[in-house]
């Protein structure tokens, strides 16, 4: 299963949190754009008073949540899944 919804990973270089979350992602065939964070400050500032307590920020169509959340993985290939049989 491929997925063309809207699913955006904010990242920083050296993130093992969001190398787990780029895997478990690509293993539910679900497809994302990586945004890295790294080098922008601003960005960063904006994810934190967003509430973001830590990387990876996951943005998708079911909502936000930040860390590595297999659960959430789980929760959006479903709900894509769901919406593709509909």
């Amino acid at each position: 299963m491929s997925t063309t919804a809207k699913v955006t990973v904010y990242t920083r270089k050296g993130c093992v949190a969001c190398m787990a979350t780029f895997r478990a992602l690509t293993k539910a065939g679900i497809s994302y754009e990586a945004i890295d964070t790294t080098c922008n400050q601003t960005l960063e500032d904006e994810l934190r008073a967003a509430g973001a307590l830590q990387m990876p920020v996951v943005v998708t169509p079911i909502g936000r949540w930040d860390g590595f959340r297999d659960d959430r993985i789980r929760d959006l290939r479903d709900h894509l899944a769901q919406q593709a049989s509909a």
